[in-house]
């Protein structure tokens, strides 16, 4: 079993200060096989706000997988932002865009899907897509396969369309090809899971997606501040969402969600029938 820390939107410059210690206290303790941080490290791109998001992620354990997001441009400035969008990010914090951790159990690639030419909005392009093709078209079977981007390849329920990251039909087709199993994401500050068969009508595929929120920005959004353990086995993988108790002032678990996959589609199963062993 691989399990991994997926944590998003961290947003320093806006962050919770008061959640930083409990949080890299857990997630020490969880002893993850990989640290998944799905974007927007930053409120502003500033190199304080990096230099502060670089500090805090040094705390943690590693490998660590990072991609950046829409906020880890610069907005204001017109130069930065389309001459040199990502100098800062890969300054303070990777020079890796595509980063990748495998293992024999789990492949998990980071896609960069933060534009300058549309600040908000994300776009995964051909190049992109055939890369992660070429990286996981020879991996063994049983190589469970994860994405990572900060634009959500699916929605949850009530999300605005135009949060979808573009050239998502294109990018499925190929991930059906190679058989993804894992789509992971952040940007909406709004935590999920299911699968994407509503969505892209692809024979006999469904890529499981988990959304997580925002685990130390003030801008909740009406949700607590979050994030997901994910563990993950051949053909099952558990979702833990753990939310900020401000009372007690510490992360509790508050929903557990288990999928299977049967196939290439997964689904998520109720407890009866895990205990099946179906």
């Amino acid at each position: 079993m691989r399990t991994l820390v997926h944590l998003s939107d961290l947003h320093f410059g806006r962050v919770d200060q008061e959640l930083l210690d409990p949080l890299r206290e857990l997630v020490h303790r969880i002893a993850p096989t990989v640290v998944v941080v799905s974007g927007d490290l930053t409120q502003r791109a500033k190199s304080e706000q990096f230099e502060e998001a670089r500090a805090w992620l040094d705390t943690l354990p590693g490998p660590q997988i990072i991609v950046p997001g829409n906020h880890d441009i610069s907005l204001y400035n017109v130069f930065r932002r389309f001459v040199l969008p990502l100098e800062r990010y890969k300054r303070h914090i990777t020079d890796d865009l595509d980063p990748v951790y495998i293992d024999d159990e789990i492949a998990v690639l980071g896609v960069n899907t933060a534009r300058s030419l549309t600040w908000k909005d994300g776009r995964v392009n051909k190049e992109q897509v055939e890369k992660i093709c070429a990286t996981l078209a020879g991996l063994p079977e049983g190589v469970t396969r994860v994405v990572v981007t900060h634009h959500p390849f699916d929605l949850p329920e009530g999300a605005q369309e135009d949060d979808l990251v573009d050239r998502a039909h294109m990018a499925m087709d190929v991930f059906a090809d190679v058989g993804v199993d894992l789509l992971m994401a952040g940007h909406l500050h709004q935590s999920h899971a299911g699968n994407t068969q509503a969505r892209y009508k692809i024979s006999e595929y469904a890529a499981l997606v988990v959304q997580a929120g925002t685990a130390t920005s003030t801008r909740g959004r009406g949700e607590v501040n979050s994030f997901n353990v994910i563990r993950i086995e051949p053909r099952k993988i558990e979702v833990d969402r753990y939310g900020w108790d401000a009372v007690h002032k510490q992360f509790q678990i508050m929903a557990t969600e288990k999928f299977m996959r049967s196939g290439n589609v997964w689904a998520e199963v109720n407890e009866g029938l895990l205990a099946a062993g179906i």
